[in-house]
């Protein structure tokens, strides 16, 4: 017998019919254990809550897997028991965010909010020429699911792209050759885990490298960038940015950010696409049959991601 764990009633009918043998308890890890909760082996993180406390999973003594519906596992880490594997949702999101990646660079480069402008005063201005991503210098700093697809995506577009990570491989340069690229680029995409390595790993001279004109997108975690440094240079209009996210987060209705020239904002929508949760589950399914037949799962989280 095999007893799994998921959050809301609503997925066990997403997740379908499982064979003979595997029991499922619904729970989030908030409240009460419910009756079998000592016989959880497989448990399922809820996307739109904070994990539960260490001491909630730590008290589960048949727990052997958690599995997350999100890329990101960082608040996770702390609360994960040693011994117990943790698994991430890497491709239940990654194409609708690099989509709103890519969305917010062309929306910037073409001058859509300058058009739309346009649109709400009747005008109908000149015609002018835009930037776009033909011939455009790219930097992706991240090569998974999300800055995989970015940078092909870019590349169909005729935009010249690099693609930096903390672990070398053929295509994908190592994060110490960033400093000499930075002052190449016209455009910089953030598509990398936070961990100790990446936590403000665009600070000040970060962004005091790239050119005038150059735009910073970030789809990944606020954490990743110095928000101060970056208002810094967006308030002096050198550079512009989309952010799909923001530090901190949400962002309270005072802060500067929200009036801040050249920016783009978006309220972490990026993984917010129609049918993520079918294709989570779906995710989920296949995880649960492997762990089931005692087959090696995918999505290991190691060493911190």
């Amino acid at each position: 017998m095999t007893t799994a764990s998921l959050p809301t009633p609503d997925a066990v009918e997403l997740v379908g019919e499982l064979p003979d043998g595997v029991e499922l308890v619904i729970w989030d890890g908030s409240g009460p254990p419910p009756s079998g909760a000592d016989r959880i082996e497989f448990f399922v993180g809820r996307y739109d809550a904070p994990p539960p406390a260490a001491d909630v999973l730590a008290g589960l003594p048949a727990l052997r897997v958690v599995q997350l519906l999100s890329a990101g596992v960082e608040p996770w880490l702390p609360v994960v028991p040693d011994g117990v594997l943790l698994c991430n949702g890497r491709g239940v999101h990654g194409a609708s965010t690099a989509e709103l990646a890519i969305a917010g660079v062309l929306s910037t480069l073409r001058e859509l909010p300058r058009f739309d402008e346009d649109r709400r005063q009747h005008r109908w201005a000149a015609r002018g020429d835009t930037a776009g991503l033909v011939g455009r210098r790219v930097l992706v700093i991240g090569a998974g699911d999300i800055g995989r697809r970015v940078a092909d995506v870019a590349r169909i577009l005729d935009a010249d792209v690099t693609v930096v990570a903390r672990t070398a491989r053929d295509g994908v340069l190592p994060m110490d050759r960033l400093p000499d690229l930075l002052g190449e680029q016209d455009v910089v995409v953030l598509a990398v885990p936070l961990v100790e390595e990446t936590r403000r790993l665009v600070d000040a001279d970060f962004l005091r490298r790239l050119p005038d004109g150059a735009l910073v997108a970030n789809v990944a975690r606020g954490a990743i960038v110095d928000t101060d440094a970056l208002l810094a240079e967006l308030q002096s209009r050198r550079l512009s940015a989309f952010l799909d996210v923001t530090d901190p987060e949400p962002l309270p209705p005072d802060h500067p950010l929200w009036d801040a020239p050249n920016l783009q904002l978006t309220p972490h929508v990026g993984g917010g696409t129609r049918g993520w949760p079918q294709r989570a589950y779906a995710l989920v399914r296949e995880q649960l049959l492997r762990f089931h037949a005692g087959e090696e799962l995918s999505n290991r989280v190691e060493a911190g991601y």
